[in-house]
């Protein structure tokens, strides 16, 4: 008799994963069906499980595929269960190719090629249905966005839009999408949702025509280039009831949101002094990053960091902003600035380079203490809260899975779905803010150069 084992949540039990069942169980003469308990799903990083363990297993008994289901309910339990089970096949879905290849070892690895275009559920009409997003542009971000969704619930992304056939294809095969388009208003009858993942002078144009279209937006950092031009999506968003929301990944990943709560509780005195940093070096001259026409920079490429620090702490409210950079003679475009704030009995400093590097930290200066955050801050694991008598200090983890891409989509979905985004995430006042700052940097108001 030959047994195969396979493993998933099963939320929102949908024709994949029946389609995966029925081929797993002409693999072999046994199936076992592990469902992962919503802990294990916790700590791998898996979001917006709509159903509860008991639900989600009575999802797989339903189909009638499962000769057993069991719980997984830790890491590294795969092996313990192939060899408990003598299970002769592992199977997954192509998606997660090559993340099990350790299992050969035990057993024969097959992953079967995932059910394209699924956008129905067999639980729709009672709980939320699967929201289709599209992707708008096939670069670096968008690859590690559909790596990141797999971990969110409630979601499939369907297709992709590229203005250049041949790499729309290769992209949508690679990742295997139900297709893409080359024209955008087609793309945009097929979804609920578009990913905006272009460069930063054309966010507006595919956030506008999105909207109009009765579209949900989750566009990358900088959302705009501008104060007008965020408000007016945001207006856009509003009157057409659409969500909006600019992808800055940590305004939405829980260690950020925690040390933003810990700072405003009071646990470190008055906010006085908030510093922080986002550097990394760009040698290639020949990438986005150092085109004008693309509105390359320092600070247009990775200030949105700095200034949602500056942001979330301090406020939307400051009596002065001004700015000192450095520029590239070659290409024109800034390779360090540094964003000086003065607000009401308080300072910041949010400092960018893609010519310069330096500690990427964070440092929020109290009347009481301070909190520190090493390097990289931005993905928030682990900050310590500090004081004139170290004996009271206090260190504080939190997991930051992978790109993190998946706290942003996650809340995201949320908000599609009615449910209260969270108080510590980024809002619209404060999208518009950071877009004006960008704004008086790139008309140099108030900028000394090096």
């Amino acid at each position: 008799m030959k047994t195969v084992i396979t493993y998933g949540t099963f939320d929102l039990f949908h024709t994949g994963h029946q389609r995966l069942l029925e081929r797993a169980r002409e693999l072999g003469d046994r199936l076992i069906v592990g469902v992962t308990n919503d802990l294990y799903d916790q700590n791998r990083g898996k979001l917006n499980v709509a159903q509860s363990l008991e639900e989600r297993i009575e999802n797989v008994r339903r189909s009638g595929l499962a000769d057993e289901i069991i719980i997984e309910a830790e890491e590294g339990q795969k092996v313990q269960d192939i060899l408990k089970y003598e299970a002769d096949i592992f199977v997954v879905g192509s998606d997660w190719t090559g993340k099990f290849d350790y299992l050969r070892e035990y057993c024969e690895v097959v992953y079967l090629e995932r059910t394209k275009g699924v956008s129905s559920t067999d639980l729709r009409k009672s709980l939320a249905p699967i929201i289709r997003i599209g992707i708008v542009g096939c670069g670096r971000i968008a690859g590690r966005f559909l790596r990141e969704s797999k971990y969110v619930s409630g979601i499939e992304v369907t297709t992709v839009y590229g203005r250049n056939a041949e790499k729309a294809a290769a992209f949508s095969t690679k990742y295997e999408l139900s297709g893409f388009f080359t024209n955008y208003e087609n793309m945009l009858r097929t979804v609920d949702a578009v990913y905006i993942a272009t460069p930063h002078h054309v966010h507006y144009d595919f956030a506008k025509t999105a909207l109009q279209a009765g579209k949900h937006v989750l566009c990358e950092k900088p959302l705009v280039l501008s104060t007008n031009d965020a408000e007016s999506l945001y207006q856009l968003a509003e009157s057409h009831n659409c969500i909006l929301m600019e992808a800055v990944k940590t305004a939405y990943a829980p260690g950020f949101c925690q040390l933003v709560g810990m700072a405003k509780s009071g646990a470190i005195g008055s906010i006085k002094a908030v510093d922080a940093s986002f550097t990394k070096l760009v040698s290639s001259k020949e990438l986005r990053e150092y085109d004008t026409e693309q509105a390359g920079g320092a600070f247009t490429e990775l200030g949105s960091y700095p200034l949602l620090a500056v942001t979330k702490l301090l406020g939307t409210q400051p009596k002065e902003v001004s700015f000192i950079t450095e520029t590239d003679p070659e290409s024109q475009v800034d390779t360090f600035t540094r964003a000086n704030f003065i607000y009401q009995g308080a300072i910041a400093a949010a400092t960018t380079g893609i010519g310069a590097k330096r500690e990427g930290d964070l440092c929020i200066t109290g009347t009481r203490g301070y909190i520190y955050v090493p390097a990289p801050w931005w993905k928030t694991e682990f900050f310590e809260v500090r004081y004139e008598d170290s004996r009271l200090n206090r260190k504080y983890f939190t997991r930051f899975e992978e790109d993190g891409l998946r706290y942003e989509i996650a809340a995201f979905i949320r908000q599609i779905n009615g449910n209260s985004p969270f108080p510590l995430q980024l809002t619209a006042e404060e999208s518009i803010f950071m877009a004006k700052i960008v704004e008086q940097f790139r008309n140099a108001q108030n900028v000394r150069k090096l």
